[in-house]
């Protein structure tokens, strides 16, 4: 039976599985949005092609499979680039289907004709450009092959206007479009006898698990080796819920403002086995001496990664949960009471207390949510210093539920990325943001009243650019050059007039009183929480530090 290819498009999301697609119609995807009018599945309405993509990236983040999103041609693609790019840094799955000119005006600059293909392939695994309507379907089909194999990322098919309007015949393929062993990461386990070894006879291990272990759904697997071998475990700040905030084990994150513990324990590891990172310049912290006495056993499932940023002495390339599985099941258990005593010692000697003189700190704020939101909700954070404390102060039991911009830093990701992780969980979600971020993308709060997405808003409002002004405030001199806007906003006020219940507070009993009637809505609200504009995140480790030189506040 003929279909046109918008039908096909609308037919092959289905036929993938897909519950929502998140996006803006346009002049180039009218087409494909009036097939969407019947499609058996969701289309989300945002307010920007950006937050399109963080919607999809938060969604996919949960789900475990691609996030799917829609724009369209060139200013509707130039604004969803950056969600792109976002998805990238962080190895998300996404399908992007953007709308194109017609065939015969690409490369004449057509109204809103922008080069897809060109401007995409620095921050997608993949760009198709339909030419045919016969591309169509394995266009579809391939790149959610692709987004969600190996390490798994963002892929974009181009669609011409007037390939969607085209006639061509429905066989979706039935068998993949790519051959398997095309998709398949390269492994390479050569060395594994030795990192057993290695483990077996450490006396100070530590395990750097990255967000190479959250995709991978290797958490349980985590665990396993690290109580097995009494082996404490540090984050990266995408690995952050790899392993729960409340276990013994957990050292939290480690890097520019990890704990103390977790970078004293990176700096006088004899072993570290890294699972799934790549060493960002924010968790190594100056390279020459990084884990300087450790041999380092590097896992990860993209050769790429191993030895581009930190030499290691065994690499290990294959699958995160069947290295650790592996490595589990030939080691036997082991205790290591001094190095824990050593390890416990550290966390006694460098508590993280948070804040200033007053009661209403970041670190107060974050306890009273933690002990009124419900474990299992997902958390997206936007980028800044509401990020760090985000990190560092609330404890994810779950994993694969803290949701952040890491690689890219995005900020405006928080909101639109809660968004997504409600709808994939089925229920409420947190957003933690500070005001500067969340102005970037705060017109989504009337896509959450319109839908009813219940995402709960936690707005730390300092009327700054934090982490800009703290680095301003530390080394250069105080001179506040543009990160103290001044700014009149009334954050309960803006979120009422797009729809949104908006509480605000600024000490700890608002604040608990506000929570209790948030938590209560069914759908959204925000929580304004006003606090000192000096407020600082701390621990930090200045650029060019190692680990070990950490600043613990104003003075130390």
């Amino acid at each position: 039976m003929k279909r046109t290819g918008a039908t096909m498009v609308v037919e092959a999301l289905a036929s993938e599985g897909v519950r929502h697609v998140f996006g803006i119609p346009g002049g180039s995807v009218i087409p494909l949005y009036d097939a969407l009018y019947d499609a058996t599945f969701a289309h989300v309405l945002v307010r920007h092609e950006q937050a399109a993509a963080h919607c999809a990236d938060g969604y996919a983040r949960i789900m475990g499979r691609p996030g799917v999103c829609l724009c369209t041609s060139g200013p509707g693609f130039t604004n969803i680039l950056t969600g792109l790019a976002t998805a990238f840094m962080d190895s998300v799955p996404l399908v992007v289907i953007t709308g194109q000119v017609a065939t015969g005006l690409i490369g004449t600059d057509a109204f809103q004709e922008a080069d897809t293909f060109g401007c995409s392939l620095p921050v997608v695994k993949h760009s198709f450009l339909v030419r045919t309507v016969e591309e169509i379907l394995p266009a579809i089909k391939g790149a959610f092959e692709i987004a969600s194999s190996g390490r798994p990322g963002p892929v974009v098919v181009d669609l011409p206007v007037d390939l969607q309007r085209a006639e061509g015949d429905f066989p979706y393929p039935s068998e993949p479009v790519f051959p398997p062993e095309k998709l398949r990461p390269h492994v390479d386990l050569a060395r594994l006898d030795r990192a057993v070894a290695l483990l077996e006879s450490a006396k100070r291990p530590v395990i750097l698990a990255g967000g190479g272990v959250l995709a991978a759904r290797a958490s349980r697997a985590l665990v396993r080796l690290a109580e097995r071998l009494d082996i404490p475990v540090a984050t990266t700040l995408m690995g952050k819920g790899a392993i729960s905030g409340w276990h013994g084990l957990s050292l939290g994150m480690a890097g520019m403002h990890g704990t103390p513990w977790a970078n004293l324990a990176l700096s006088e590891a004899d072993v570290l086995l890294a699972v799934g990172t790549r060493f960002s310049d924010r968790t190594t912290g100056r390279l020459g001496g990084f884990a300087g006495n450790a041999t380092v056993i590097h896992a990860d499932l993209d050769e790429a990664e191993i030895d581009k940023n930190v030499r290691c002495d065994v690499p290990l390339v294959g699958n995160a949960e069947a290295i650790l599985s592996e490595l589990a099941d030939r080691l036997a258990p082991q205790t290591r009471d001094e190095w824990t005593r050593t390890v416990r010692g550290w966390m006694a000697d460098y508590p993280i207390v948070g804040g200033g003189d007053g009661a209403f700190t970041p670190a107060s704020i974050f306890a009273a949510v933690q002990e009124a939101a419900n474990p299992d909700w997902p958390v997206a954070t936007d980028v800044g210093q509401n990020q760090m404390w985000t990190a560092l102060f609330y404890r994810v039991a779950k994993p694969g539920t803290f949701l952040t911009s890491g690689g890219l830093g995005t900020m405006g990701y928080g909101l639109p990325a809660a968004m997504g992780a409600a709808l994939a969980s089925g229920g409420p979600a947190l957003c933690f943001a500070g005001d500067g971020g969340f102005l970037m993308n705060c017109q989504e709060l009337e896509t959450c009243a319109r839908y009813n997405i219940p995402v709960k808003v936690i707005l730390l409002h300092n009327d700054a650019l934090g982490m800009v002004r703290q680095w301003q405030e530390l080394f250069w001199k105080e001179r506040y050059s543009a990160t103290v806007p001044g700014s009149p906003c009334r954050f309960d006020r803006l979120a009422e007039a797009l729809g949104v219940p908006g509480f605000t507070c600024g000490d700890a009993g608002g604040l608990r009183a506000a929570l209790t009637e948030a938590f209560a809505l069914p759908g959204p609200a925000l929580v304004e929480c006003r606090i000192p504009q000096g407020e600082l995140v701390f621990p930090m480790v200045p650029a060019g530090a190692t680990l070990r030189d950490f600043i613990r506040n104003r003075t130390a």
